[in-house]
């Protein structure tokens, strides 16, 4: 095994780079604006010129990188190294992320989308550890996931496996960007629960949201918890909603546990809690004693090392 790789995170609003040794270290990192109105040539550019700040920030450590881990929103295709059209990289359209990489930094590479590389990060150096599968799920703008089964990414048909968030779970409920509607990412992620709580207060709905522009779901978490009517009756749809979804991934594939990341994750226990006692109570076919939803472990360093998790496990 490689003494250390480089991780490199490519996400809508941020480009994020490290390096990365065998144990989930990180000697140097570096993270900048991804600028997404400037094209993919001037974001790859970006990219490599980030990369090499950060191989000169870890020094010794640095010239001795062996493979390179790239981890980006899908659809993408992993064996050839494109990304498709990723939705959060407007004009991304086939785009050679891995050989642009490899040629500009003369290391090989491999890419993964980033909500796989996220659970393999977190399985092998966060909440994960020790088991033998997890579903990863990301709930921020959108809803994403990732699936690990006997240690490895389950990438499915088409690396199709993994697309929690379009669950079907109201058919006739709000559009989701994917085509279809009702989908759990159309109920709960970030972008639905702020979506959901400005539908009612231009119905006359009463809250002190109105008083914050532009307020987001962390705004609707905080107000909820706080005792405003409105936000609470948005957070609790967007919760159990949340559950069903998780049900359904438990009772296809019983995981030893679900780890939760993302924006909205970072409500804490006043998500967690509600959301393990509303699984609970739906699930009828699995012991419920084994069921463990925990949250994410790796933070903002999340992109870094599940990056760094593929370049060590591909």
């Amino acid at each position: 095994m490689a003494a250390t790789v480089l991780g490199i995170d490519i996400g809508g609003t941020k480009l994020a780079a490290g390096v990365v040794d065998a144990a989930g270290g990180i000697l140097a990192r570096g993270e900048i604006p991804t600028v997404t109105s400037e094209g993919p040539d001037r974001v790859l550019e970006r990219v490599v010129g980030l990369a090499k700040d950060v191989l000169v920030m870890a020094g010794e450590s640095g010239k001795g990188i062996a493979r390179i881990g790239i981890a980006c929103s899908g659809p993408l295709d992993r064996e050839a190294g494109l990304v498709f059209r990723a939705p959060n990289l407007p004009g991304w359209v086939r785009v050679p992320v891995v050989e642009y990489i490899q040629n500009a930094l003369a290391v090989p590479a491999v890419l993964e989308n980033d909500a796989n590389a996220a659970a393999l990060g977190e399985f092998r150096y966060g909440v994960g550890k020790g088991a033998d599968s997890l579903v990863y799920l990301t709930v921020s703008t959108g809803i994403g996931g990732g699936i690990i089964l006997g240690g490895k990414i389950w990438h499915g048909v088409n690396c199709g496996a993994g697309e929690v968030g379009h669950i079907t779970l109201v058919p006739d409920g709000p559009p989701c960007g994917c085509g279809s509607r009702g989908c759990l990412e159309a109920l709960s992620s970030g972008t639905a629960i702020a979506r959901r709580a400005r539908e009612l207060l231009k119905r006359g709905g009463t809250s002190r949201l109105r008083d914050i522009p532009n307020f987001d779901a962390s705004d609707v978490a905080r107000l909820a918890q706080e005792g405003d009517e409105l936000a609470g009756e948005v957070w609790q749809a967007a919760v159990k909603h949340l559950a069903l979804g998780i049900v359904a991934i438990i009772t296809i594939l019983g995981p030893e546990l679900i780890i939760i990341g993302g924006g909205v994750s970072k409500a804490g226990d006043f998500l967690f809690q509600p959301l393990r006692q509303e699984v609970r109570r739906h699930i009828k076919v699995v012991p419920v004693e084994s069921l463990r939803i925990l949250p994410a472990a790796l933070a903002r360093n999340v992109g870094i090392l599940g990056a760094a998790a593929v370049a060590f496990g591909s």
